[in-house]
């Protein structure tokens, strides 16, 4: 009898085990949606075009204002001052609002505020009226100044550069169109600044939208905003996730453990926010002072630039579409500034163009105001950029979510309260000296330190490195 072959069974390839569902056994991560964060874009948009309306709409019809007012030369000058004022004293309340009330809720309430104050000032009677109601506007300007770069370090982390172009676009949008349009709409609603004026009140209500929608989402634009300060892992940047090691399929039948939902690490070295003292970083008080110098020739330009051009024989309708040309200047540059800001290690060389063309703009302004108008108004557009570039570089200066709130803030508080004098000393000087020759030469040498401490601004650190050494 021939002996029997015994054959082993080949094996066979093993079946690809099917995905594992772990619905019915615990909870999964929650998949992010695309509607809030269009809402929010929306948001970021519709708030950035009525962060200056407030202001450049009143700087078209300042003269008009100043003469049914009865306003000097120095309480124009005061006026004129009121924007950086307000935005330092109500900026800084901004992360403690957001920490109790949720970012969304703050920034609705901020636009509820500029809609409130734009439709009453205009109507509410006297220079102390004007005055009070221009300030509720403000302070919604100022807790929506604060918070638009940490919402968008924290909805758009690894879009800051574009994000923050986008929103200075439309900040920069909505103030060349409010110089622009406020005097024709005056003229065609029968030369009444009160009602040139109130109009941009529509533009604020329309805002409130997007944002009251947000509040409503729980757990969308309010819970996952920039609540800076607040415990627990979500006041903090998410650290790159590092592919676990690919591994052997599993065999059939073996049991599997169920995924965990794993909040985002933090490593050790990144202090909380209590721990991160703002005022022990160079690079903050560099970025306060550079931030206060640029805001100081922003409002500058925007309370008293239709006024220079008045002055030198120019109508009053081309005063106020010069203004609108150098305002409209930061729309295709807020763009752009912020993108290439983030390309490089250090934006020292953005600072220093910038503050040239600062430096021409108002030389020519001196030698041929009317001759040279437009190139003059050009030249300051450009300059007149470096608020984008500082707001880029608040969000590249810190690593953390609670670092760029305390950042922002302080850079922005400090930086207003540095501001609030300009604007002021040129309503002095224009009415003490009867021209704009010391205002412009007082513009021009505050281009100077302007360069020096963007520069120092500009160099390759963050807050918590310096704010912990």
């Amino acid at each position: 009898m021939a002996p029997q072959e015994t054959r082993t069974p080949t094996p066979s390839p093993p079946i690809p085990s099917p995905p594992i569902r772990t619905g019915s056994t615990a909870p999964e991560p929650p998949a992010p949606r695309a509607w809030p964060a269009r809402l929010v874009v929306a948001g970021i948009v519709l708030a950035a075009l009525n962060l200056r309306p407030a202001i450049t709409s009143l700087g078209a019809l300042l003269e008009e204002v100043r003469d049914g007012l009865g306003m000097s030369g120095t309480v124009a000058g005061l006026l004129t001052s009121v924007p950086p004022l307000c935005f330092a004293v109500f900026g800084v309340t901004a992360p403690r609002l957001a920490r109790r009330f949720g970012p969304a809720a703050v920034v609705c309430a901020g636009m509820v505020a500029i809609t409130a104050g734009l439709a009453i000032r205009p109507y509410i009677g006297g220079t102390a009226g004007f005055l009070a109601a221009s300030a509720l506007a403000l302070m919604g300007i100022a807790v929506s100044n604060v918070l638009m770069p940490v919402i968008v370090k924290r909805w758009f982390p690894d879009r800051v550069g574009s994000m923050t172009g986008l929103y200075s676009m439309a900040l920069a949008l909505g103030t060349s169109v409010a110089a622009a349009a406020t005097v024709p709409m005056t003229d065609a609603l029968g030369g009444d600044w009160h009602a040139g004026l109130v109009v941009w009140a529509g533009l604020a209500a329309a805002a409130v939208v997007p944002w009251i929608l947000l509040v409503r989402a729980r757990g969308t634009g309010d819970r996952e905003g920039p609540a800076s300060g607040t415990a627990g892992t979500r006041d903090r940047e998410p650290t790159a996730k590092t592919e676990p090691a690919p591994s052997a399929p599993p065999e059939a039948g073996t049991p599997q453990p169920t995924p965990t939902p794993v909040a985002p690490s933090v490593s050790a070295h990144e202090p909380d926010e209590g721990a991160l003292r703002i005022t022990r970083s160079r690079t903050a008080w560099a970025l306060a002072f550079f931030f206060g110098l640029q805001a100081t020739a922003a409002y500058i330009t925007m309370g008293w630039m239709a006024q220079i051009f008045r002055d030198a024989g120019v109508a009053a309708g081309t005063a106020g579409l010069l203004l609108a040309v150098t305002m409209v200047m930061g729309v295709p540059l807020a763009f752009v500034i912020p993108r290439l800001a983030t390309r490089l290690p250090r934006q020292g060389p953005i600072v220093v163009v910038l503050g040239l063309c600062g430096l021409a703009g108002y030389a020519g302004l001196y030698l041929a105001p009317a001759a040279g108008a437009w190139a003059w108004a050009l030249l300051l557009g450009i300059s007149n950029c470096a608020f984008p570039l500082a707001l880029t570089m608040v969000g590249m200066r810190a690593r953390t979510g609670a670092g760029v709130a305390k950042l922002s803030a302080f850079a922005q508080s400090a930086g207003y309260l540095i501001s609030i004098p300009g604007p002021l000393l040129v309503g002095v000087l224009y009415q003490h000296s009867g021209g704009w020759g010391l205002p412009l030469a007082l513009m021009a040498g505050l281009m100077v330190p302007q360069i020096g401490v963007g520069i120092l601004a500009g160099r390759d650190r963050t807050v918590e490195d310096e704010a912990t050494a």
